[in-house]
Order: C-alpha cells, then sequence, then structure tokens
C-alpha cells in the first residue's frame, strides 16, 4: 500500500480510467508522493544501476565524442553543453574531467542540465561541483545555440500511451489504468482512430500492442530544431529500438523486475524507446542509424582506455574494472541491448562512433 495508490484510486473512481501516460507522470514525478520527486534511485542502495554509475569510461568517451562533434563543426563559441536526465551528475562529471584538455571546449561551454526532480539536482550540483549549472524543466527551454547534448536512458522514462490494434478498419483501444477489486488493473477502452499511429496500421495486427511517446517526441524535436538551426550534436542512449512494437511498460524496484501497478510511487517506471520516432521528430536535424553500444563504445577506444586504466589496478579493483568494461560492452551484456543514435546537423558529418 501506498499514499499515491490510494490517491490514484480515488481519482479514478472519480473521473474514470486513467490513460497510461498519466499514471506514469504521477508516479515518477508527483510532487509529493513520485519516484523521482522525492528520492535519489541509483546504484546499490537504489533500484537501477545506469552506464555511468558502472564505469568512468562511459562518461569520459562520450565527452570526448561530443568534443570532437565540437572540432569538426569549427569549435563554435559559444555553445551550449546539455544534458537530459542526469541522474547523479556522475556522466557530466566525467566528461568534464575528460575534455578539459581540448581546447578551448571548457571556455567555450555553457552548462545545462534538463533535471525536474529537486532531489536529483542538489546530488548533480554536489557531483559535478560548479556554480554555473543552468538547470531546466524541460529541453524546450534550452538556450537558441549550438547545442551539443547527452542523453543517456532519458527518453525510457518518459510517460507512454498504449494502444492495442482493434479488428480491420476499427483503429486502436487505447489501454488504460482502472480499478477492479479495490486494485489498480489495466484496461482497454472503446475503437478509435489515432492520427499519430496512421503509419503503424500497416505493419500491425489485430490484437497488437504499439507504445506512443508524445512527451518523447516533443524534446526529441526541441533538439533537433536546435541542431538543425544553429549546430551541434546529440548522442541518444538507451533500450529500444528502431519501430518497436509490443508491450514493454515495466518497473524496477530494488534491481527486480516489479509489477508496474503494485506499488505507485515507490518503482521506477520505464517502456522501450522507438528511435525511429525519435529521429522522425527530430528533422530537420540529420539521423545515424542505430548502432549497439558496445559497438560504439569500441569505436571511440575503450578497450585501450580500460588497458591504460588496469595498469594502476591490481587485486579485487582489477576485478571489478575488468567486470565494468564487460558489462558496458559485451553482448550478452549492456552492449547490444542498448543503442545509440546520433543527432546532427545536414551539413555536418555524424558523430563519433556512428553511420550516417
Amino acid at each position: 500500500m501506498t499514499a499515491l495508490r490510494d490517491i490514484l484510486i480515488a481519482r479514478i473512481r472519480d473521473g474514470g480510467p486513467m490513460p497510461l501516460a498519466d499514471y506514469m507522470a504521477e508516479c515518477l514525478m508527483n510532487p509529493d508522493h513520485g519516484y523521482y520527486a522525492t528520492r535519489d534511485p541509483l546504484g546499490a542502495a537504489g533500484d537501477f544501476t545506469t552506464a555511468p554509475e558502472i564505469s568512468q569510461l562511459f562518461g569520459e568517451l562520450m565527452g570526448l565524442a561530443l568534443a570532437q562533434a565540437w572540432l569538426d563543426q569549427g569549435a563554435p563559441a559559444p555553445f551550449t553543453l546539455a544534458e537530459c536526465g542526469p541522474g547523479r551528475g556522475t556522466l557530466m562529471a566525467d566528461l568534464l574531467r575528460a575534455t578539459r584538455g581540448v581546447p578551448g571546449f571548457h571556455a567555450a561551454l555553457r552548462l545545462h542540465l534538463v533535471e525536474a526532480s529537486p532531489a536529483l539536482r542538489a546530488v548533480q550540483r554536489a557531483t559535478i561541483g560548479r556554480d554555473d549549472i543552468t538547470w531546466h524543466e524541460s529541453a524546450d527551454a534550452l538556450p537558441d545555440a549550438p547545442l551539443f547534448l547527452i542523453a543517456n536512458e532519458f527518453f525510457d522514462a518518459l510517460p507512454i500511451r498504449q494502444f492495442m490494434r482493434a479488428g480491420a478498419g476499427a483503429g486502436w483501444c487505447e489501454r488504460c489504468v482502472g480499478v477492479r477489486d479495490g486494485k489498480l488493473v489495466l484496461e482497454a477502452g472503446a475503437p478509435r482512430p489515432v492520427a499519430a499511429l496512421a503509419q503503424r496500421l500497416e505493419d500491425t495486427r489485430e490484437g497488437d500492442i504499439v507504445e506512443h511517446c508524445a512527451p518523447g517526441e516533443a524534446v526529441a524535436g526541441a533538439i533537433g530544431a536546435r541542431i538543425a538551426a544553429h549546430g551541434g550534436a546529440a548522442l541518444i542512449v538507451d533500450y529500444g529500438g528502431w519501430r518497436t512494437l509490443g508491450d514493454t511498460f515495466q518497473a524496477v524496484r530494488r534491481h527486480q523486475r516489479a509489477d508496474p501497478l503494485e506499488a505507485p510511487g515507490m518503482a521506477d517506471l520505464t517502456a522501450h524507446v522507438d528511435f525511429e520516432a525519435l529521429a522522425r521528430a527530430a528533422a530537420p536535424a540529420r539521423h545515424t542509424r542505430l548502432t549497439p553500444q558496445g559497438v560504439f563504445l569500441e569505436r571511440l577506444g575503450v578497450t585501450a582506455r580500460a588497458q591504460v586504466l588496469a595498469k594502476g589496478l591490481d587485486g579485487e579493483a582489477l576485478e571489478n574494472h575488468v567486470a565494468a568494461h564487460r558489462r558496458l560492452t559485451h553482448p550478452q551484456e549492456m552492449g547490444t541491448l542498448f543503442q545509440v543514435l546520433g543527432l546532427y546537423p545536414p551539413n555536418a558529418a555524424p558523430p563519433p562512433g556512428c553511420d550516417a
């Protein structure tokens, strides 16, 4: 039982079944009881661990890739260095440390973080250790300037709507959160046309579930518009695929899968990212092909960097370092589960590590 569960049940009984996107938004960002609004969810004491928390290798190489893209575009100054969903700030701290030797990079950057959680903003300030950070509630507020941006495991936590394909010509039935016998349950509404899914009628059958993330497309649109107009690059890293299909809505609590309807506000809720939808929304910025995270990091020299770091380690520290490298890159670990999509201007080369 949670306080938020009781609030949601009362709301549904009063106003009817709740779209899944509204349920996710309340569970994650309710100001009093939301998951991200009330805690630091990362690390062994939290509910999940992201790539930057596994090894400094990840943030270092992501930063150097962005710095090289900045150089390739003529080192514009000033420029916006941004991260969406910075977590504890670990990735940005590693990025800034790795790029200190890039001539002019730090002098030209203006640091902006897209983070809605007050709790995590405080952690980020302490981790990054700078007093010139500008925080934003959304990517729409980022400056109109050259934009070099990273988003690691950000889009998977944005609220989705789920639609089930009805019979031929009947459209889609939206799956909503309702109440049955005092419990939260998923139920489907009446079929209707959904303009945003018109293109999915050709590759789905009756009973198929398609997820639509309007907030994700809006963020991709804001990022793409700035990159197309002012220059820059974005590296989006997440789990998902190109034109996703099926029910991927899930919860993680204490590093284990959980029922996403059981304890609202107490678990992380996510869904797989439809990279095709993000790429389409980011136009007129160009997009790269999807690249598996392991391949991306290997192209950037992760093994060579890992070998350098390993020279100063022994015993358990060395074992942990080798395990972290494997976890980031191996096909059976995060190497193929996570994908990288790059965004870049029409007149520029794609970011390092990505294919046009």
